[in-house]
């Protein structure tokens, strides 16, 4: 996607959640605790990935995107697909893509990536409906 900026990669945190849970220092429905929210939005809005799960080593890994932005108003805080990010990344001028690993079939979740995109050219997205209607003048 173009116009990423501001990314943050999990992988040295996701290594050494994996790491302690191998020790036996975290326990199993610790990292494999995905709500029914999460698993849906993967199954519907995720991206399927080759790499097996790291837990169960099933072949059901999906990435889902939530995006989160003060311009987004009502759409801030859902999944979105791919095609969605990029349409809405041509759309606003700036919001927040969080990228979570999910596997459907034992619940394993951790957030993989996460950046900021969109315009980032100020006044270039829709205006903001006016939330109070102009007091006109009196005589």
């Amino acid at each position: 996607m173009r116009n990423q900026r501001q990314i943050v990669d999990y992988a040295l945190r996701r290594r050494a959640l994996l790491g302690r849970w191998r020790a036996g220092h975290v326990d199993r429905s610790e990292i494999c605790d995905a709500n029914p929210y999460l698993t849906r939005a993967a199954r519907f809005h995720g991206e399927s990935v080759e790499h097996p799960c790291p837990v169960c080593a099933k072949h059901r890994m999906s990435l889902v995107a939530w995006v989160f932005g003060d311009e987004l108003k009502q759409a801030s805080g859902s999944a979105r697909k791919p095609d969605e990010l990029e349409q809405m990344a041509e759309l606003f001028t700036e919001f927040t893509v969080y990228v979570v690993e999910v596997c459907l079939a034992c619940g394993w979740n951790h957030l993989a990536l996460s950046y900021v995109v969109g315009t980032g050219e100020p006044g270039t997205s829709a205006p903001a409906p006016r939330t109070r209607p102009r007091k006109s003048a009196t005589p």
